[in-house]
């Protein structure tokens, strides 16, 4: 058994198939998931897991080499604006459809049980090395 880390056995297996240049979504309860990425549903109830949690969680483990977000964030939950400017320099920002739409080729989709609206971020897996 893990001691330490991310301890759901479905997530831990899921980021340990990652490689360089997957796309992992970490979505709040309400985004639409598209067929075909592997998802790992760790919604319990509205607002837990938070996306913030999941997030700080998730950035632990990965090494991330950009993200994005829609840009819509900014006005609709500032709070969540807020979590993703400080913890991703060059944040890149689309329309939450266009965001939609990028989700149909990540590897990995996160569902958090956040509710409230637009707290999503596309993170593009690095390279340790």
């Amino acid at each position: 058994m893990k001691k330490a880390g991310i301890l759901n056995r479905h997530l831990a297996g899921a980021l340990a198939e990652l490689g360089h240049g997957d796309g992992v979504l970490v979505c709040d309860a309400g985004m639409p998931i598209p067929a075909g990425p592997k998802m790992v549903d760790l919604a319990f109830r509205a607002g837990v897991p938070s996306f913030t949690e999941v997030l700080d969680g998730l950035l632990d483990e990965l090494v991330v080499e950009g993200a994005t977000a829609a840009c819509e964030v900014r006005d609709a939950n500032p709070e969540a604006w807020a979590f993703l400017d400080i913890r991703f320099t060059g944040l890149g920002l689309v329309p939450h459809e266009k965001l939609k739409d990028m989700t149909a080729d990540v590897r990995l989709v996160v569902r958090t049980g956040e509710a409230r609206p637009y707290a999503n971020v596309l993170l593009r897996c690095g390279v340790f090395f």
